[in-house]
């Protein structure tokens, strides 16, 4: 099992907390687009670091265009000598319209064809073929020498995409390198849902499953003793009540026969009830969507649940400090 750790948005910080991240053993380095670019810590951590993986977990592909991603995507990928891993995601429509003033629709199809479009621009790059890519969303026809790159002795860089619903499992099975499993999820729903999804997109591309990466962040509760424990709980339930109450994650609180409460979760998520929407989260909710314990601990049960199905994981929403890490790491392969 990989296991994955975020790095610090402060780029005056990024490489140093990279190399000693990678020292401590982490297979791979996450940098997500929030309230900062996704891609500047990694070129930072590109410099200092020698063997670790660094992924964007995620960069929202709908702000942008596949040719503004492809040239950031090839970048990166020689500055780490090989080592980026573009993970995408979707993002849902108010932020692509509203925040960034970008088109929405089709958002499966639309994305298929973006990392379709993406691969074309590369192989243009790469092979010297003409770039004639023609789609329903994305058309790229025009590429001159003077703006292909010439570095290209280590390839295309990997692509994940982050899904939730079939359709978008379908999408990574299909025509990604691998895919995000986004952390609010459940056994039961990864493995009658996301699986068999997944399953149908790599036979439409005639994949195997030893070709591509399941990467699932877990969400994950730990502390030094009961108060941080407890701490740890209340804000994992705000967070599982907080995704718990948008209309497309329902299906998800389905899987363990939990639908009944996202109506209530969506109408306090628009009264701004954000801290009373944790106490919705019963223990029973809670442990299905979350491991808890010691940093040891949180290892074991990981493998327990998702050993025989996902490659890389992380102890999402946990904060681990060095010897923390250590434990998280090696706690894995003890069963």
């Amino acid at each position: 099992m990989k296991v994955d750790t975020g790095i610090t948005w402060d780029l005056g910080q990024a490489g140093a907390e990279a190399q000693e991240l990678e020292a401590l053993g982490y297979a791979g380095l996450k940098a997500i687009e929030t309230a900062h670019d996704p891609f500047l810590p990694l070129l930072a951590a590109a410099y200092t670091t020698r063997s670790i993986d660094l992924i964007t977990g995620i960069a929202v592909a709908f702000a942008r265009s596949p040719m503004t991603l492809a040239h950031v995507g090839h970048d990166l990928n020689a500055a780490s000598g090989g080592r980026f891993i573009l993970g995408l995601g979707s993002q849902i429509r108010p932020h692509i319209t509203k925040r960034f003033s970008m088109p929405w629709s089709a958002p499966a199809a639309r994305m298929r064809e973006f990392i379709l479009a993406l691969r074309a621009i590369w192989n243009c790059w790469h092979t010297g073929a003409p770039l004639d890519f023609s789609g329903e969303f994305y058309t790229h026809t025009l590429m001159t020498p003077f703006f292909t790159p010439t570095n290209i002795e280590h390839g295309a860089p990997k692509v994940y995409l982050a899904a939730v619903g079939p359709r978008m499992t379908e999408v990574a099975g299909e025509v990604a390198d691998g895919l995000i499993v986004h952390g609010f999820t459940t056994a039961a729903y990864l493995r009658n849902v996301t699986l068999p999804a997944l399953e149908r997109g790599l036979a439409k591309a005639g994949k195997s499953r030893a070709d591509f990466e399941i990467s699932y962040p877990v969400f994950s509760i730990t502390g030094r003793d009961e108060r941080e424990l407890a701490e740890a709980a209340t804000q994992m339930r705000q967070q599982i009540a907080f995704y718990g109450s948008t209309p497309a994650y329902k299906p998800v609180l389905d899987s363990i026969g939990a639908g009944e409460i996202q109506p209530t979760l969506n109408a306090m998520s628009k009264q701004g009830d954000w801290t009373a929407m944790g106490e919705v989260i019963t223990d029973d909710v809670l442990d299905e969507f979350a491991v808890r314990g010691a940093p040891a601990e949180l290892a074991a049960q990981i493998e327990a649940r998702y050993g025989d199905v996902i490659d890389r994981t992380s102890a999402a929403y946990a904060t681990l400090d060095a010897a923390a890490g250590v434990e998280f790491i090696n706690g894995f392969g003890k069963t």
